[in-house]
């Protein structure tokens, strides 16, 4: 009874956890959104009113969240990373700090603060396209540490010779980052046809359906990601 009660406990902590993220709520909120987009198709209705109202209270999670990828772009890399993967990973810094940054103003825009609707468009459009750049150095650099990481395991691989690699610690770990980023890059991939989606670029191909089901897929994905280490439960 004693130990089914930790359980629950512990549980419900970790529920607790995760809801006090905002980033979570975000994604949470970002899967409600792109799953209504999916049921609309597009067509008003309630599924469309629910996309659009999401999408309003979404930005007010992010107000001056543009200064986390502010602050990695000068942060120092760290040692021994390709000068292309570190140019990449800047550029990726620089270009989701300014969708950031001018999503506030699309924010402002819709809520009637700010008034120049058609340069709050104009604005909203420009940061949908920084967003998919983003996307596309972050798919590159997935590709790209992946390689690094392949390599490393490969050399592992040798110097064990016959010993068993799964047993090796060193070896777990970096099969564990592997796997993390393969996530991360199925992830940023799919977020750059959702990208083209919202900004119409193949209307007939990427229609709101696609759009939604992507987004939809990518949010349950970031959800995942942001789930906290279960703490292992000591049992009598």
């Amino acid at each position: 009874m004693g130990t089914t009660l930790d359980v629950s406990r512990a549980e419900l902590a970790l529920v607790v956890m995760y809801l006090n993220k905002a980033e979570a709520r975000d994604k949470l909120c970002r899967a409600i959104q792109y799953g209504s987009k999916f049921l609309s198709g597009g067509q008003p209705g309630t599924a469309q009113n629910v996309d659009k109202s999401t999408s309003l209270a979404r930005k007010v999670f992010r107000l001056f969240k543009f200064v986390n990828d502010l602050h990695g772009l000068i942060s120092p890399v760290p040692k021994g990373t390709p000068l292309p993967l570190v140019l990449l990973g800047k550029s990726k810094n620089a270009l989701l700090s300014t969708f950031l940054f001018l999503d506030q103003i699309v924010w402002l825009g819709r809520s009637g603060i700010y008034k120049n609707k058609e340069r709050a468009e104009l604005l909203g459009r420009i940061s949908l396209f920084c967003w998919m750049g983003s996307s596309v150095c972050t798919t590159l650099v997935e590709v790209g540490e992946m390689g690094r990481l392949s390599s490393s395991m490969k050399k592992i691989e040798k110097g064990l010779k016959n010993g068993n690699k799964y047993q090796d610690e060193d070896y777990r770990a970096k099969l564990k980052k592997s796997n993390e980023r393969s996530l991360a890059l199925i992830k940023s991939a799919m977020d750059i046809v959702v990208a083209a989606g919202l900004l119409q670029l193949a209307p007939t191909k990427i229609t709101p359906r696609v759009t939604g089901a992507f987004g939809f897929i990518t949010s349950i994905i970031s959800c995942y990601q942001l789930l906290p280490t279960r703490p292992k439960i000591k049992t009598p």
